[in-house]
C-alpha cells in the first residue's frame, strides 16, 4: 500500500522525567511502523506554557500531556484532532491513555502487606491529578485491609527545600513501621531524605515506594528507591495509534484508556520484615539472606527449630503462604529481575541463582507465573504487553 500524505503531529509532552520520556519511545515505535508522520518535539519540564515554538506551524494533530489551565486553552484554540496523555482531565471531551492508578496503588499496599507492615501512608503532590487519583485509591485498598490511611499533601508550588523539615515532621509523627507510597520518584527522593532529616531508618521505620522506576533516581537516593514501573511504551503507542484514527475523521469517545503497570522493582527502601512472630521472622530472614542459592524447606527447618506443620502453621497465620512457598516466591522473583535487567541466557542465570538445569527453572516459572521466561522477558523489555509479576 502507497503510504499516505505526511501528517505534522505536535508533542506537548515533556523531556524532563523519565515517564514522559517512555511515553515518547512509545510514539517512535508507533512511528516506526507507521512512518508517515513528521513530528514537532521541544525541549521543556511538566510546567512548561510556552508553545512560541509552533508559531507558523500548519499541524494535523497533538499529543499532548496537558498538566495546566495554560495547556488546555492552547489546545482548544488549535482546534486540532488531540489526545490527551495526563489524568487531570482539563479538557474531558478528548480520549486519552495514561496508567492505571488503581493498580499501582493496589500493589503498593498488596507489597507492604506481604511484608507485614499494618500501617499505611502517602504522600502526593496535589498539583497533579494522577497524584491525587493515586492518592484516593491509596485510601480505599488501605481501609479495605482495616486500616486507617495516612497522607501528606506537598504544597500547590512544589517542594522548597524548608518543606523537607514538614515532610521529616510529618513522618516523625507517623505510626512504625510504616509503608510510604510516594506519588513518583522524585516524592520517594524527597521521603527518604527527609528520613535522614528525621532519624529515621530505612526501611526498618519507613519503608519507602515511588512510581515510575527512573532507573537514575532509583539508584541515586540512599538506600535504593523501590518503585513501580509503568508501561510507558504502552501508553504512548495506544495513544499515537488513537490520534491516527482521530486524523483518519473517526470520532472517538472521550475518556482515559487505562494502562496497566508493568511491575514492582524491589530495592532496599522497601525490603522490610515485619512480622511479629519470631519463627516467622528469623525463618524469613535465613530464606532472604540465601535467596540467590538453592534453599531447602528443610534448612530452613534446622535454622528456626521446628517441625514443618509447626512452622508452615505460624508461615499461613502470618503470611498466607507455606515455607515452600515463600522460598518459590523470593526464588521466582529473583528469576523474574534477572530476566528483565540483564540479556542473560536462561543458562546463566539458572547458574547465578543455583539451579540444576536451566530446565528446570524453566518450568517452575512458567508453572508459577503463567508466563515462560521468553515471554515475561518479551513482556518488559518495552514491548506492548502486559506483565504482571508480582504476586502469586
Amino acid at each position: 500500500m502507497a503510504p499516505g500524505p505526511t501528517r505534522h503531529v505536535a508533542l506537548l509532552v515533556e523531556t524532563s522525567n523519565a515517564y514522559a520520556r517512555g511515553v515518547l519511545v512509545g510514539v517512535k515505535k508507533y512511528v516506526e511502523a507507521h512512518p508517515h508522520w513528521s513530528m514537532y518535539l521541544a525541549e521543556h519540564s511538566r510546567h512548561e506554557t510556552d508553545f512560541s515554538w509552533l508559531e507558523g506551524w500548519h499541524g494535523d494533530g497533538v499529543l499532548a500531556r496537558i498538566e495546566n489551565a495554560e495547556t488546555a486553552q492552547f489546545i482548544r484554540k488549535l482546534g486540532l484532532p488531540t489526545v490527551d496523555l495526563s489524568a487531570a482531565r482539563l479538557v474531558p471531551e478528548l480520549p486519552g491513555a495514561e496508567t492505571d492508578d488503581n493498580t499501582i496503588a493496589r500493589w503498593a499496599v498488596e507489597h507492604f502487606a506481604e511484608r507485614g507492615l499494618r500501617h499505611f501512608a502517602f504522600c502526593g503532590d496535589e498539583r497533579f491529578g494522577w497524584s491525587l487519583m493515586r492518592g484516593a485509591w491509596f485510601n480505599e485498598h488501605v481501609r479495605k485491609l482495616g486500616s486507617t490511611p495516612l497522607e501528606f499533601r506537598m504544597k500547590p508550588s512544589g517542594m522548597r527545600a524548608a518543606d523537607r523539615e514538614l515532610l521529616a515532621e510529618w513522618l516523625t509523627g507517623l505510626p512504625k513501621p510504616v509503608g510510604v507510597l510516594a506519588c513518583y520518584d522524585i516524592a520517594g527522593q524527597e521521603v527518604l531524605e527527609a528520613c535522614k532529616i528525621a532519624e529515621l531508618p530505612v526501611p526498618d521505620s519507613v519503608a519507602v515506594i515511588g512510581v515510575d522506576n527512573d532507573e537514575f533516581i532509583g539508584n541515586l537516593t540512599s538506600p535504593p528507591l523501590s518503585s513501580i514501573e509503568p508501561d510507558t511504551t504502552r501508553t504512548g503507542y495506544l495513544a499515537a495509534e488513537l490520534l491516527d484514527q482521530m486524523m483518519d475523521g473517526e470520532a472517538l469517545e472521550p475518556g482515559l484508556r487505562l494502562i496497566e503497570p508493568l511491575r514492582l522493582v524491589t530495592r532496599q527502601s522497601s525490603d522490610i520484615l515485619a512480622v511479629d512472630d519470631p519463627f516467622v521472622s528469623s525463618a524469613l530472614r535465613f530464606i532472604r539472606d540465601r535467596s540467590d542459592q538453592s534453599i531447602s524447606v528443610a534448612a530452613v527447618l534446622r535454622h528456626v527449630g521446628l517441625s514443618r506443620r509447626a512452622l508452615d502453621y505460624r508461615f499461613m497465620q502470618t503470611l498466607g503462604r507455606t515455607v515452600h512457598g515463600e522460598i518459590l516466591r523470593i526464588r521466582m522473583g529473583h528469576v523474574a529481575e534477572l530476566l528483565s535487567s540483564t540479556d542473560w541466557t536462561l543458562q546463566q542465570i539458572a547458574d547465578r541463582l543455583g539451579f540444576s538445569h536451566s530446565e528446570y527453572m524453566s518450568v517452575a516459572f512458567k508453572k508459577y507465573t503463567g508466563k515462560s521466561p521468553g515471554q515475561y522477558r518479551k513482556a518488559v523489555s518495552g514491548s506492548v504487553a502486559r506483565q504482571s509479576f508480582h504476586r502469586e
